[in-house]
């Protein structure tokens, strides 16, 4: 007997939409040129509970992530009908044994930076694929598994990204250590990518991962993982190039390719992104990224990711009629209503018709 209090069921002339769905998220990175931007659209959850109880029972957050899905299919927008074990940005730190703190009504968060010297870095070793929380994880994923309605998915659980990991290990000293340890830094940034790359293929066994494409923040990707670089834009584009960058690209060519996130207000990394081999999408924050101005930089293959609110001023240009010149780029908005996700939903798919 299950304990989810609202068990949900997709009909067959739902699961039959997904399946439309996913041949063109497919043709984002197959066809992009003559694919179809893609829209997701935010709506509030009502009577959401608290993330303490949440993160405190599997089927609460099981039940979380359907209930979420409800408003997708109410809507009828693009969003992929995915659950995730939700445990924050700190897992791989946490696995080297950063302390993990749960913040009032928020996710987990890495509440310790263990490497007080960069010497020290020769001391660290690879984590086991069950230190930190990811024993939790695999005991939720396996509760969402023996629940999952049909044609439900579970989405990559969060592995951040080299550079990012090393920054919570390490704390904000890893600011001076490009200039004072370039050395320990470098071989932190191998230790952290070398885990990742032990991880990768082991959470997606955990999860069922379909081979070649991963689910991940409501779409279907090209690939096998996210890297998410948030503290990009806290230094300079030539440390990203010569200390980061070759990270990026052996872990994307290792595992076959994925995409980059980037919440960072800087836009100069944003060319050295669209470099990466393997590469084949970008997410960005929409209130200091133009997207008329990445869709004509980015890269034919690479699919941009534009998320914002009603008050981003592309959005609005957007629901006025204008559409950027580029076809294989995802629109998420967020919006208070259902009412209001419908009428935002047809305007925007108007202006793509009308490129």
């Amino acid at each position: 007997m299950t304990r989810l209090k609202n068990p949900l069921i997709l009909s067959d002339a739902q699961l039959s939409r997904y399946e439309q769905l996913y041949r063109r998220y497919q043709q984002l990175y197959l066809d992009p040129e003559n694919c179809s931007p893609m829209f997701l659209i935010g709506v509030p959850l009502e009577n959401c509970p608290p993330w303490e109880e949440i993160l405190a029972d599997p089927y609460v957050m099981l039940q979380y992530g359907l209930d979420n899905i409800r408003n997708h299919l109410e809507l009828e927008d693009d969003a992929v009908p995915t659950v995730r074990v939700e445990f924050g940005t700190a897992q791989v730190a946490a696995a080297f044994g950063c302390e993990m703190v749960i913040p009032p009504n928020n996710l987990p968060a890495a509440g310790s930076h263990i490497l007080k010297r960069a010497e020290d870095v020769y001391h660290l070793q690879k984590p086991s694929l069950t230190a930190g929380w990811y024993g939790r994880l695999k005991e939720y994923t396996e509760i969402f598994l023996e629940n999952l309605p049909e044609g439900v998915y579970i989405q990559h659980p969060d592995i951040q990204s080299p550079f990012n990991t090393a920054h919570l290990i390490r704390g904000n000293d890893i600011f001076t250590d490009f200039y004072d340890h370039p050395q320990e830094l470098d071989a932190l940034l191998d230790l952290v990518t070398d885990t990742m790359l032990d991880l990768i293929p082991y959470l997606r066994r955990m999860i069922n991962a379909q081979p070649d494409w991963f689910f991940d923040w409501g779409a279907l990707w090209k690939g096998a993982a996210r890297i998410s670089n948030c503290s990009m834009h806290m230094i300079r584009p030539q440390f990203y190039r010569q200390h980061i960058m070759p990270r990026d690209i052996r872990i994307l060519q290792t595992i076959g390719g994925g995409r980059i996130h980037y919440c960072g207000s800087s836009g100069e990394v944003i060319d050295d992104f669209f470099k990466v081999p393997f590469n084949h999408g970008l997410d960005y924050d929409a209130q200091y990224h133009d997207i008329w101005d990445l869709a004509r930089r980015a890269p034919r293959q690479v699919t941009l990711l534009h998320w914002g609110s009603l008050n981003d001023r592309a959005i609005r240009r957007m629901l006025n009629g204008e559409f950027p010149p580029k076809r294989n780029i995802i629109i998420q908005v967020f919006v208070s209503s259902p009412e209001e996700g419908r009428e935002v939903l047809k305007k925007l798919r108007r202006a793509a018709d009308a490129l």
